[in-house]
């Protein structure tokens, strides 16, 4: 039998940029590959290439950094079959555990140990006829759902969406994200004052500190 790999862009430290652990330091594991083309993508270097590692492989790179946190992202990391074992191994080891996924692909396998922060693709995303919202029971008090606005239309929509689903009751944090150069902070920031949404707004703290660098 084949030990299980994955393909990896890139393994690397920093500070986590959004989610409600923003600002910790963090592990992040980038895979490669993705089947969602998403206008506002800032990661279009991991749909391509990569290496192929190992789990112990990965762990072991994990590992050296001495962290706590640990984030899968991509790419779409659950395009990937054995993801669902790369996550439960990193539970294994105690890691705080959390994968960062496009809404697309099935969440079925997932540990239940993983922290699952979930985009919702807006309209102007390109891509929202992609969301599979068969996800979304699959989803706990300890998740996080996020929308990345790219106008106006994109926050009434986000809006009707978290009342649809009583989203903000069903996990612990709705994320609103405005999209880079596409709307400015303020206005999204304003929006949600005046409607009182029960979200957590956000910036993308890597961008404001790195710019679009890979590896930070």
């Amino acid at each position: 039998m084949t030990e299980a790999n994955v393909k990896i862009t890139e393994i690397f430290y920093s500070l986590q940029g959004e989610s409600n652990t923003v600002g910790l330091p963090t592990v992040f594991v980038r895979l490669t590959g993705c089947p969602l083309r998403c206008g506002y993508c800032d990661s279009e270097y991991a749909f391509y290439g990569g290496t192929r590692m190992s789990l112990a492989q990965v762990l072991d790179k994990v590992s050296a950094y001495g962290a706590t946190y640990v984030c899968v992202t991509g790419g779409e990391p659950m395009a990937q079959k054995h993801t669902p074992e790369l996550l439960r191994a990193l539970c294994d080891q105690g890691y705080e555990v959390s994968l960062e996924t496009s809404g697309a692909m099935a969440l079925d396998d997932v540990d239940g140990r993983v922290v699952k922060v979930m985009d919702l693709k807006t309209p102007g995303s390109g891509e929202s006829h992609r969301n599979r919202w068969e996800n979304l029971p699959l989803l706990g008090k300890r998740d996080q759902i996020k929308f990345v606005v790219c106008s106006r239309e994109d926050y009434q929509w986000a809006k009707l969406k978290i009342d649809e689903y009583q989203l903000a009751d069903k996990v612990a944090d709705v994320l609103l994200s405005p999209s880079f150069g596409e709307i400015e902070p303020r206005a999204l920031a304003e929006w949600v004052i005046e409607d009182n949404l029960p979200v957590r707004f956000q910036l993308q703290l890597h961008k404001l500190l790195w710019d679009d660098i890979p590896g930070h």
